[in-house]
């Protein structure tokens, strides 16, 4: 399928210091099933964002992806992973994009033993 001008973005809020969570490695996977085929690595900025969209336009297509947020080292830093071993670390959050005109905001609200999403705006 050709791809249209939707994007997807996302950022990361630290739910348990109420401040953007700087620093967290996010991998990107395209999905075929199982199969999963890392797409590009990129880390949150000063504003718990990346610098450029996940998904740029242009380059969105319809189908499955997964974001895998790298919480744990973030939660290690910043004091918050609780016991050992913690109990959040890798955080996957699968998705689908049905229209690739659209834009997709995917965003990780992050506390040491809880997290939510929702298709943000």
């Amino acid at each position: 399928m050709e791809a249209e001008a939707g994007y997807v973005t996302t950022h990361v809020l630290d739910a348990a210091r109420g401040c953007p969570a700087v620093g967290i490695r996010i991998d990107l996977f395209r999905l075929d099933g199982e199969t999963r085929t890392l797409v590009r690595s990129v880390v949150t900025n000063s504003d718990g964002r990346t610098d450029a969209p996940v998904i740029p336009k242009g380059e969105l297509e319809a189908g499955g992806f997964e974001l895998l947020f790298h919480a744990g080292d973030f939660l290690d830093a910043a004091g918050l992973a609780g016991e050992s071993p913690r109990f959040l670390d890798l955080i996957p959050i699968r998705f689908g994009v049905a229209d690739p005109g659209a834009h997709y905001h995917v965003p990780l609200l992050l506390a040491p033993y809880s997290y939510s999403t929702y298709r943000g705006s």
